[in-house]
This record gives structure tokens, C-alpha cells and sequence, in this order.
């Protein structure tokens, strides 16, 4: 089936790797106009050329999600290019480990504002331009399987996947009140192969500032045995895109291998 967000405009932060930058890759394929931002400005420059070059439509754009100007320009410049705005995927994240009583105040509001504030102002700033449409819209908002139990010695972390977790439902009710007919959802992602684990296995293994091995930690904790991959999760966010998902909101779509049956 190709053409499933054929027309449509997607915004996807933290677009230039990791599960971004499969979202980005997936929605193009199929049809939508992705705007993919991120901070990470030769990376984000990166996707769109292999987008376009695919045959897709893409543009970067520089973006801090947790600067609410930057959000006011970002949706302004799609508000003025294409008029409207149907897909938006708050996926940007960092991941910043170890012991509750070691983690500064700086390094927990700075996972906060990321994490926590980048999807408010998404919504807050992403919501008006899609209802302008009249032909409502998809939020899918990135959590992840911390957001659903607690994980040892990633407390900041959970504590922000978290949020967004209930954030997601609060504001699909919201929408749903508004009879606006965007629907928000949520993916909580297990072990994926993306470039967080640097950080956030050096919570689990301190002192190893690189990739962990995630097979290994995969076949030991992971009921289908295999890590996943950025597209497993890009294929969720996709359906929660289309008209197939147009019944579903406020829903926390896990996708872990098993990894939270345990």
C-alpha cells in the first residue's frame, strides 16, 4: 500500500536520526510533505537530501524544541509555505542518566524542558494551524516503556516520558471536547537502535560512553529476543497518521518486543 498521508504536512522534530529520522523517511514514502527539524543541522540536511533524492518532499529546519520562539517561527513558516499543518510528531529527546542523588538541578530541567516542554509547545503552537484546515489531524507524541515503569538510575528520564504519557491523554480529550478531530496518541518505544543509548547506557554502565550492546541486553530481557529498529517504530507512528487509525486517541501504543510484559 503506498500513499497512506498522500497531501498531507508533517512536522517531525529530532528529524536528523534515530526514530526521527525513520518517521521522517516513512512519512515521505508515503506521500506526506515532511518537515523535519532538529539541531543537528548537517544531519537534518542529511535526511532531506536522501528523502528527496527518493523521490520524496522534504525541507529542514533548525530547531530547539525547547525555545518557545523557535516553535512560533517553525510553525509560522510552514503556516505561510503550505498553509496547513495535518501530521505532528513530537519526537525530540535526550536521555540524561544516574542516580537520582548524583543528577544536578541543571541536567533535570534541561531533560525537563526537551522532553516535557518540547511537546507542550508543540501542541501549544501546532494545534491552532491544524485546526485552521478544517480536516482535523494526527499528534503523535514519542514516550517510550520508562514512561510506563520505573527504570534504575534513569528517574529523570522516567519522570519526563512519563508526563508526556498523561500530557498525551489530557490533550486528546481536550481535542476531543473541541470536536476538532485531531487525535493524539502515544509510542513508547523499547530497546531501538538509536543513538540515545550512548547516554543512556552510560547511566546503566557508567563510565561507557558508547554504544551498549544491545543485542546482548535484547536477547536477555526482550521477549521476541531481537532489539528493534527505528522503522518499527515509524511504521506505528504511520498507521496513527492515517484514516485506517481515524478511531483512535488517547491511546499508548507500546511497541518493545514484549520488553514491559516482564
Amino acid at each position: 500500500m503506498a500513499g497512506r498521508v498522500q497531501g498531507k504536512v508533517a512536522l517531525v522534530t529530532g528529524g536528523a536520526s534515530g526514530i526521527g529520522r525513520g518517521t521522517a523517511e516513512r512519512l515521505a514514502e508515503e506521500g506526506a510533505f515532511v518537515v523535519v527539524t532538529d539541531i543537528q543541522d548537517p544531519l537534518g540536511e542529511e535526511v532531506v537530501a536522501g528523502i528527496q533524492k527518493a523521490g520524496g518532499k522534504a525541507e529542514y529546519r533548525h530547531h530547539d524544541v525547547a525555545d518557545e520562539d523557535a516553535w512560533i517561527d517553525v510553525i509560522g513558516g510552514i503556516k505561510a509555505r503550505h498553509g496547513r499543518l495535518d501530521i505532528l510528531v513530537n519526537n525530540a529527546g535526550i536521555g540524561i542518566g544516574g542516580p537520582t542523588l548524583e543528577m544536578t538541578l541543571s541536567d533535570w530541567r534541561r531533560q525537563m524542558a526537551i522532553n516535557v516542554d518540547g511537546v507542550f509547545l508543540g501542541v501549544k503552537h501546532g494545534v491552532p494551524l491544524m485546526r485552521e484546515s478544517g480536516d482535523g489531524g494526527s499528534i503523535v507524541n514519542i514516550s517510550s516503556v520508562a514512561g510506563l515503569k520505573g527504570s534504575q538510575s534513569l528517574a529523570g528520564y522516567c519522570a519526563t516520558k512519563g508526563a508526556v504519557r498523561l500530557f498525551t491523554k489530557a490533550v486528546a480529550l481536550e481535542c476531543a471536547n473541541a470536536k476538532d478531530g485531531i487525535r493524539v496518541n502515544s509510542i513508547h518505544p523499547g530497546l531501538i537502535e538509536t543513538p540515545i543509548w550512548i547516554t543512556v547506557g552510560n547511566a546503566i554502565n557508567p563510565g561507557m560512553n558508547e554504544m551498549p550492546d544491545l543485542d546482548a541486553m535484547s536477547a536477555m530481557s526482550v521477549p521476541l529476543g531481537v532489539k528493534g529498529v527505528p522503522a518499527d517504530i515509524a511504521n506505528g507512528v504511520l498507521w496513527l497518521c492515517t484514516d485506517e487509525a481515524r478511531y483512535v486517541t488517547g491511546l499508548e501504543l507500546v511497541i518493545d518486543g514484549g520488553l514491559t510484559l516482564r
